[in-house]
């Protein structure tokens, strides 16, 4: 199975991945669960495109597509052999508008299965990012935060439409972490 997970910053997606990935394998179902980013990163440095993640962003766009394309495939040739649950972005908030995160010819690669996207209140999300310091996030006002994420629900909808997979909104208030990872165990089963 290949499974999308997305979801804004603040979401606790990630870690509500990795405890629902835990449970899990408690009943001997196991995943791998892989940053897309990392692996557009991984092709570019290989072919000595870039030295490091921020020079990515400063590739000409056709380069990015075809990384981007070329890191689908090899996502998909992974979940031949095992399930893999994909981390990335929906949409990305740019100065400039919103980026959908898997175009077209990403989603024809990568032929999910399941398309999950975890949120959370909007003030919960803003409280989430202040306290983090280990990350440098944006500090996004609540109404913007409600959009971004209304606007994923729309974006994963339009996804659903052109792969044929299933799209489900898991809810991860403060402190149900657990319950959240359960609801995602369940869908990846």
């Amino acid at each position: 199975m290949l499974a999308v997970l997305t979801g804004i910053p603040g979401t606790g997606k990630t870690t509500t991945a990795k405890r629902a990935l835990e449970m899990l394998k408690g009943q001997n179902v196991d995943y791998e669960m892989i940053t897309y980013g990392d692996i557009m990163f991984e092709l570019a440095k290989s072919r000595n495109l870039v030295k490091d993640r921020d020079e990515m962003r400063k590739l000409i766009p056709e380069k990015q597509k075809e990384i981007q394309k070329h890191a689908a495939k090899k996502i998909a040739g992974m979940s031949g052999t095992k399930n893999v649950l994909v981390d990335t972005h929906c949409t990305i908030s740019t100065p400039r508008g919103y980026l959908p995160g898997l175009p077209e010819w990403v989603l024809s690669e990568l032929k999910p299965n399941v398309f999950i996207l975890v949120e959370a209140k909007p003030e919960e999300i803003a409280l989430r990012r202040q306290s983090d310091k280990t990350r440098q996030r944006d500090g996004e006002f609540t109404d913007e935060i409600r959009m971004h994420q209304e606007l994923n629900r729309s974006i994963a909808m339009a996804y659903s439409v052109f792969s044929g997979c299933t799209v489900n909104i898991i809810q991860n208030p403060q402190g149900k972490l657990e319950e959240a990872a359960r609801k995602m165990s369940e869908i990846l089963r």
